[in-house]
């Protein structure tokens, strides 16, 4: 089946014959019947039809769904790591990603490495010495760059390390990392796969020798995803496709316009020919997505002035909804990155990262030019 007839279809319920998975809005269940079933931190009928949906999209053995993206992202590195371990990271991705590995894990007595922005020197620390685990942003968040999942995960395999790839910004659609040889993919599902910025859930998928480790640690930390918020994502799911067909469409047209912008210094955004990325991107990518980030003429309080100018667009720290959001990275998304380290990464306090909706496109467009208008 393809990606849009995937996304849609669900098992009929036996119990009922409803074509619509139920919510299972219970603790427990009566034990011996409900062997399979005991208790809904454990295991839940809805949260497990989620899980076989993101098995199916992804190609994967094995699929378990948690209670936030951030939930799926500590509970398999803390599955996967020890103390005296190491990971291999790089420094341009979510700032609460990167808090976790470089602060947390590093506290915990975990070896860190964080290289600088770029494919190329991910690829060059990878191959230095074995870690452990690689865990990267197949696009990086805020500045777009693509990371070529295709040959890191060679390096991975020959140093025997677990490749983990964040694909929230791609989606299933876009790419599926495991087909370009990662062992274990993961989505915060809060943005583009429920797509309606109403629920917060967290996906892993992968080798069933990880995810059941991985789900274990799960059950152990309670980072479990409730049922009610299984079905919302299940039902956002089912126009995956239609949605990130709409959205990768308007994202280019837009990356487009912005970089023709007087006020616009510069475009972050992977389908663009100026992007550094272009042609890895071309090459591991089927769409380019719906992020894009840009920098204003001025600093902070230029993008700021901007950012509140706009009548459409929203102002939030979320991405990934049918609803256009915009957001200013240095004190939203990665306020806990110090200077030195947005330096580093390249977060400008002009950088604006706008999310791109469902909405009409040239609406979206006339709403940034205003906005972009009121700067001098």
């Amino acid at each position: 089946m393809k990606d849009a007839t995937r996304t849609v279809r669900e098992d009929i319920d036996e119990a009922t014959g409803a074509i619509t998975t139920p919510i299972y809005q219970t603790t427990a269940y009566h034990y011996p019947e409900g062997e399979k079933y005991r208790y809904s931190r454990e295991a839940n009928p809805t949260v497990l039809e989620l899980t076989r949906k993101i098995v199916e999209l992804e190609n994967a053995e094995m699929g378990v769904a948690f209670s936030s993206g951030m939930g799926a992202i500590s509970t398999s590195a803390l599955a996967l790591l020890k103390p005296g371990n190491s990971v291999l990271v790089h420094r341009d991705m979510f700032g609460r990603s990167y808090r976790f590995f470089t602060d947390y894990l590093k506290n915990w007595g975990v070896n860190v490495d964080a290289s600088n922005p770029g494919s190329d020197n991910i690829i060059e620390k990878a191959k230095s010495k074995r870690y452990d685990v690689i865990f990267v942003e197949n696009i990086t968040n805020p500045l777009l760059r693509v990371v070529d999942i295709t040959e890191l995960s060679k390096v991975a395999k020959e140093r025997g390390s677990i490749l983990i790839v964040d694909a929230t910004f791609s989606t299933p659609i876009n790419q599926k990392p495991l087909e370009l040889g990662a062992d274990i993919v993961v989505h915060s599902a809060s943005k583009f796969l429920a797509g309606h910025n109403d629920v917060i859930a967290g996906l892993a998928a992968g080798y069933g020798k990880y995810l059941n480790v991985i789900d274990q640690m799960r059950r152990t930390l309670g980072t479990s995803l409730d049922a009610h918020a299984a079905y919302l994502t299940l039902r956002g799911i089912k126009t995956l496709k239609i949605r990130m067909d709409v959205i990768n469409r308007n994202a280019e047209q837009i990356a487009e316009f912005l970089e023709g912008h007087p006020k616009v210094v510069k475009v972050y955004y992977p389908g663009l020919k100026s992007h550094v990325d272009y042609e890895i991107a071309r090459k591991v990518l089927k769409g380019f997505g719906g992020v894009l980030s840009f920098e204003v003429n001025g600093g902070q309080e230029s993008a700021l002035k901007v950012m509140k100018s706009l009548k459409l667009i929203i102002p939030a720290q979320t991405l990934g909804g049918v609803n256009s959001v915009i957001s200013h990275p240095a004190t939203m998304s990665h306020r806990t990155l110090s200077l030195e380290e947005r330096k580093i990464v390249g977060i400008t306090d002009s950088l604006l990262r706008l999310s791109v909706g469902i909405e009409d496109v040239n609406d979206l467009i006339e709403d940034l030019d205003r906005a972009l208008g009121t700067l001098y």
